[in-house]
């Protein structure tokens, strides 16, 4: 056979000018054994349509191995099982347990774990008040005290002029 006329069959295939008759021609000739070592890598292509009709997986006694194989397995019978209402609700428990335990701790974190911790509002009005014991204490001297002294008694809020 020619093989130019293959290969401008070939040519006129990848362009989709070809008609059924000269693709059956094309078919034909690459269902042959003894093809070009440069065409074979188009024999997959052609046979194709020919491999597929050999291979049928719907055949007339198709029907009958599906039902064969269906009465192959062993018939299995399953029973209902009962739920209680204690299991249904299980799962609302175990949501409201976690919720309770979230809650609890978020409030434990705002309070405090140390003992020495002091309330802020005292700390504020700690900063801004002073002790009176004596008549020499100054503005100015007041100013530097950040401590309260243990045996004071009067507590007063100072206030300092400044420039």
């Amino acid at each position: 056979m020619d093989y130019k006329y293959i290969e401008q069959l070939l040519d006129r295939y990848w362009t989709a000018e070809t008609t059924l008759e000269e693709e059956g021609i094309l078919r034909a000739f690459f269902s042959q054994k003894d093809i070009p070592a440069d065409l074979e890598q188009y024999r997959a292509l052609f046979t194709y349509e020919a491999k597929e009709k050999e291979t049928r997986l719907l055949d007339e006694d198709f029907d009958a191995r599906i039902l064969a194989m269906i009465e192959e397995e062993p018939q299995t019978t399953v029973k209902a099982r009962e739920i209680s209402m204690k299991q249904r609700l299980m799962p609302l428990f175990k949501a409201a347990a976690v919720v309770a335990i979230i809650l609890t701790i978020g409030g434990a974190m705002q309070r405090p774990w140390d003992a020495s911790w002091n309330d802020p509002r005292v700390e504020y009005a700690n900063s801004y008040a002073v002790s009176v014991d004596s008549a020499d204490v100054t503005p100015m001297q007041a100013e530097n005290i950040t401590e309260m002294p243990a045996d004071s008694a009067k507590v007063m809020p100072t206030t300092v002029a400044k420039d």
